[in-house]
């Protein structure tokens, strides 16, 4: 078969344990290694030999409220990164941040070191942050409206992007000969003065490898898919039909293009959480086993956040009680919240029902079936404008990735669909995305 100019993209999206719930509990878990730093590296490397695009790691600024029964502690996404460089040469490296609970110098400071640190590796998964509780451990009196988050965000960046771009990529000069260490009338302040941030610059770190670190967005309300057809180069979503991630996709191109922008220059990768069984029957199983582990109380806390109803005292197997959900109120513009009721409308699920349909991967695409079935959707997906590529979202770790990456990628590879080597070393190589220039030094050139 010969190989298409396309090809999917592919990242393993790491949650300590797995992306199940349940995952922990499960037998072949090590749930006591959540916080061991070498059994991140051993999957970054497993991931880099399979030559995936990059890892990813999601975070939040505070601890969830089912702590008692679901692994939901982490690291913090760039010291854990920095770590993972250090044992890799290829792989990209994605961390969360959220422009509401950080600074642009400090956060346009971290991720400038871990690209250089990496040799151009980074990604920035650029949240507003949905956690209400957030806002108490940064001395705020409540968290801010979600088109306010937003409107902040979109400053936010801007004044990252002017930062990264504050030196000119020749400002680093370091001739020894004539003494002269950086040109510095290529070094820039940025004087940035906006509605939420006063920044002087210029960043203390010259430009990065790939001249920025990737955006990567993952909203899907109205403002969230406003903000990534502007500025995301790589989208993260959920869905859970063909259907919905088609119109999600042809949206979010015709956006980019009416922006002048590539579509090509748009990744969007949906989540697939797979069990694997080498028939039907076995991999089905294997999922209601991890699902007998769930814990109901965690589950409906987990639902409690989405919903913002308490249906603690509810039969579980009694039908969903859809009329308390009120779609009209803030939660109802939340793109999660719309997954959740879109599944609701369509399966009229028992409460426990419901449960499990969540418990895979915060309702992100669940998938039991056979590594070729896997690879069929897969490939439907990419081939009939639903996807560029998945996050891959093992219920479990590392088996389940482990047995994606034994059985399913061949059958990709086989089929043209994925690459057998790098064909270079950033992020921005592997994604296909072209290397920015300075817009300082787009600004001198035009005035030359």
């Amino acid at each position: 078969m010969s190989k298409p100019e396309r090809q999917l993209t592919l990242n393993l999206f790491i949650y300590p344990g797995g992306h199940h719930e349940a995952a922990w509990r499960y037998k072949d878990s090590e749930p006591q290694r959540v916080l061991d730093i070498g059994y991140y590296q051993e999957l970054a490397r497993r991931a880099e030999a399979a030559k995936f695009d990059a890892i990813f790691f999601a975070d939040g600024p505070s601890l969830p409220e089912n702590i008692r029964y679901s692994a939901r502690l982490r690291f913090e996404p760039i010291t854990w990164l920095t770590a993972i460089a250090a044992a890799t040469s290829r792989i990209g490296l994605i961390g969360t941040a959220s422009t509401t609970y950080n600074e642009p110098y400090n956060l346009a400071r971290l991720f400038a070191s871990l690209d250089h640190i990496s040799n151009g590796r980074a990604g920035w998964n650029i949240v507003t942050t949905s956690d209400a509780g957030a806002a108490q451990n940064f001395g705020l009196p409540e968290h801010p409206p979600h088109g306010e988050r937003y409107e902040k965000a979109r400053e936010f960046l801007e004044v990252v992007t002017k930062l990264w771009d504050s030196w000119e990529d020749d400002a680093l000069v370091a001739d020894a000969e004539s003494g002269v260490f950086a040109d510095a009338d290529k070094v820039h302040r940025i004087d940035h003065a906006g509605k939420h941030y006063r920044v002087r610059g210029p960043l203390n770190v010259a430009r990065p490898p790939q001249g920025r670190p990737v955006y990567v967005q993952a909203g899907s309300s109205e403002d969230g898919r406003s903000f990534a057809a502007q500025h995301a180069e790589a989208i993260f979503t959920a869905h859970q039909t063909l259907a919905s991630a088609q119109a999600f996709y042809d949206d979010i191109k015709k956006r980019a293009v009416a922006l002048g922008r590539h579509p090509e220059h748009v990744r969007i990768l949906p989540g697939i959480s797979p069990f694997i069984g080498s028939t039907q029957a076995e991999a089905d199983r294997l999922e209601e086993e991890i699902n007998d582990l769930i814990q109901p109380a965690a589950s409906l806390e987990q639902l409690k956040r989405m919903l913002g109803v308490d249906l603690s005292g509810y039969d579980l197997d009694a039908p969903f009680p859809r009329h308390l959900i009120d779609t009209s109120g803030p939660k109802g513009i939340a793109s999660r919240f719309q997954l959740v009721i879109d599944i609701v409308d369509r399966e009229q699920p028992t409460l426990r029902g419901l449960i499990k349909r969540l418990a895979g991967a915060r309702g992100h695409w669940v998938l039991a079936g056979t590594p070729e079935r896997i690879a069929d959707e897969i490939q439907t997906w990419f081939e009939t404008g639903a996807a560029d590529g998945f996050n891959v979202m093992p219920p479990w770790l590392t088996g389940g990735f482990d047995a994606f990456v034994a059985e399913v990628v061949p059958i990709l590879r086989k089929r043209g669909l994925f690459r057998e080597e790098y064909s270079g070393t950033t992020l921005r190589d592997h994604y296909g995305l072209p290397r920015p220039e300075s817009g300082y030094a787009v600004a001198r050139r035009r005035s030359a």
